[in-house]
């Protein structure tokens, strides 16, 4: 057993035992004391942590009766309306039953704490202070004991001290009768001779006492010796023991049950927010505009059409006219025709891109911005700045070009893109296939098979698959900086891309899906098709221009290119989008007509999804930096800033739900 208490270093010289028993008289005053004071405590603590648990019960209870009364207002104000199956509706009805449970949850630990948890306490406290009394009691009598044992060792240390003067004394007078003996030898007298004999029985009469003296004082100063020992290293420990028992025993218990309590309160909550997740996801404007027409189908009905009714037996119904109403009217169907083409035109140059915006502007702007950046798709960004920048994008908005914005909010941007899509980048009827070419071991035969599989897709998704894992593979490429591995990245993105048939495969397959998207990443230049066999889009690792294309750029357009020089020599582009004015050259155009064609301001096509900013030097230079094109068009190419972009929405290469 360890001691917990410091022997002090013993004394050189003489032992003062009246004055260590002194001390030891008051340091057994002291421990009484402490014991008192310990008892003090520990009332204090249970007492302080009854009023908790009483006041915390009535907190709970307090706002258990709230959010009870907040629930059944807006429940009332439904149940008076018809029921609505929308998925707002259903969101709202699933909020009002999180806080019913949420109530019911907080009423129980009120319960809790009001009542089962303050009892154990006032028990606790009840039998602490009886056995803290008992205990004092005893600690009483062993103190009592060990200064009888200390009394008795300062007696017999006193008795041997006497004893023992009185042996040296009378040793001293033998001596000193031996000596005169010697000196009188020859006239020595029987008077002589009995003093020496008596003083012989003296001395040994003292040496008995004195023996015998110091016997009993070396007995007592064990006895004592063992005594402190036993009392400081075994009953004072003994004695704080009984005094504490169940103390923390019962402490411990309460405590636990009010954990017990607090977690399934909390588990409650996480399932109730989950499932107000769930039906958050399921909100469904288009299903929600179906659901209304249906129910309300006579309001929105499209009533019939309206007849011809002649006035005054005409039975002419169709549209005629002389030959000079009918040119006004053929000019004015030409007219009208041209402008519907030239805006359909413009329309589908807008939004017919091969890489959607939000694909192509994230990536850019990650390009330029977040390769080093640590963390990239695994931390996630601000939801509000999501939100935002995913509104921004469904408005046929480019919100990066704009400004800046943090990077994990733009990564996750792109990861919502793709996770939000109804159906996944890699169709789902080919995931069984993919993931079992992934577990061929022979790394050439495996990216045949599963180019195989993917050349089989649609044009446009795998223009979108080749442009999204060149990029993530670029990524990759600065782990050592962003600590994003192919494998982190795959763990980002599988879920999003690769989806099986069935809702619980995600669980399942999941291990299966990064280690198939890992490898897509690794190998993406030898499972892709190149530009030769689909034409379209290339990411490009380069997102920049060189000092002499800026110039050359801002010579042949005759306009301002905006470049920021960097440290390798090299000028990054901030705002350079190149885009066409197409003019058509007609002659000999009427006024009407020509008022329907767009002014060259008006007509803008779509800058196309080209990230290192390079110009097409197919088409033959003309004047003032313009292109002249087989079609007879003027095709001028020069910068334009976000003042003058044009209106830009989602591409209809991939549907989102």
């Amino acid at each position: 057993m360890t001691s917990h208490v410091k022997l002090r270093k013993e004394r050189v010289g003489i032992v003062d035992y009246d004055t260590q028993i002194k001390e030891v008289r008051c340091q057994l005053t002291d421990q009484l004391k402490v014991l008192d004071l310990q008892l003090e405590q520990k009332s204090q603590q249970l007492q302080d942590l009854t009023d908790y648990l009483r006041r915390r019960g009535e907190i709970e209870s307090e706002y258990a009766r709230s959010l009870e009364r907040l629930a059944e207002r807006f429940t009332s104000r439904i149940k008076r309306k018809e029921p609505s199956s929308h998925s707002v509706a259903q969101v709202w009805l699933t909020l009002l039953s999180q806080t019913r449970q949420e109530s019911k949850d907080h009423n129980g630990l009120s319960e809790s704490c009001s009542n089962f948890l303050i009892q154990p306490l006032t028990h606790c406290l009840e039998y602490t202070q009886r056995l803290a009394k008992k205990s004092k009691d005893i600690c009483s009598q062993l103190q009592d004991g060990l200064l009888k044992v200390t009394t008795e060792l300062q007696t017999a240390w006193r008795t041997y001290h006497q004893y023992h003067s009185d042996y040296v004394c009378a040793e001293g007078k033998l001596k000193e009768a031996e000596k005169q003996e010697e000196k009188q030898k020859q006239s020595a007298t029987k008077k002589l001779e009995r003093l020496i004999e008596k003083r012989q029985i003296k001395a040994q009469e003292m040496y008995l006492k004195c023996s015998k003296a110091r016997n009993d004082y070396l007995i007592n100063l064990g006895a004592a010796n063992a005594s402190m020992t036993k009392y400081y290293l075994q009953d004072i420990s003994t004695l704080i023991d009984c005094a504490d028992l169940g103390y923390h025993l019962s402490l411990e218990r309460v405590v636990q049950a009010y954990l017990s309590r607090r977690r399934q309160c909390q588990q409650n909550l996480s399932t109730g927010l989950q499932q107000l997740q769930t039906a958050v996801s399921g909100l469904n404007q288009s299903q929600d505009r179906d659901t209304l027409l249906q129910d309300h189908y006579n309001t929105f009905s499209m009533p019939l059409r309206f007849t011809f009714q002649p006035h005054d037996g005409d039975q002419v119904s169709e549209i005629s006219a002389e030959c000079e109403v009918r040119c006004e009217l053929e000019t004015r169907l030409k007219q009208i025709q041209t402008r519907l083409k030239v805006v359909t035109q413009e329309t589908e140059e807008t939004s017919g891109q091969q890489i959607p915006i939000v694909v192509e502007s994230c990536i850019r702007f990650i390009n330029l911005n977040g390769l080093h950046h640590e963390g990239i798709f695994r931390v996630p960004g601000s939801q509000v700045e999501v939100n935002n920048l995913r509104d921004a994008f469904e408005q046929g908005e480019d919100p990066l070009a704009e400004r800046k914005y943090d990077l994990d909010s733009v990564a996750g941007v792109l990861k919502l893109y793709f996770r939000g899509l109804k159906n996944p980048l890699f169709p789902i009827d080919s995931t069984n296939q993919l993931l079992e070419h992934a577990q061929i071991k022979n790394e050439a035969e495996r990216a045949a098979q599963l180019k195989t599989v993917i050349s089989s897709y649609p044009k446009p998704v795998i223009i979108v698959m080749r442009y999204l894992f060149a990029f993530l593979h670029h990524v990759s490429q600065y782990s050592d900086e962003n600590m994003m591995q192919p494998y982190n990245l795959a763990v980002c993105f599988g879920p999003s891309l690769i989806r099986g048939a069935q809702d619980d495969d995600v669980v399942t397959l999941q291990p299966q899906i990064n280690a198939l998207v890992k490898g897509i990443i690794l190998q993406h230049e030898s499972i892709f098709p190149s530009l030769s066999e689909v034409e379209g889009p290339i990411y490009e690792k380069c997102m920049t221009l060189e000092q002499d294309d800026c110039e050359a750029l801002i010579e042949e357009g005759d306009a301002e290119a905006e470049c920021t020089q960097v440290k390798d020599g090299r000028f990054m582009r901030r705002s350079w989008l190149i885009h066409h004015f197409a003019t058509e050259v007609e002659t000999g155009s009427s006024a009407d007509s020509t008022s329907f064609s767009p002014a060259p301001s008006q007509r803008r096509e779509r800058p196309r999804a080209n990230s290192s900013g390079s110009i097409d030097q197919k088409r033959s230079t003309g004047p003032a930096g313009g292109a002249i094109v087989s079609s007879g068009k003027l095709m001028l190419q020069i910068p334009v800033g976000p003042q003058c972009r044009p209106r830009r929405i989602p591409s209809p290469c991939l549907h989102r739900e």
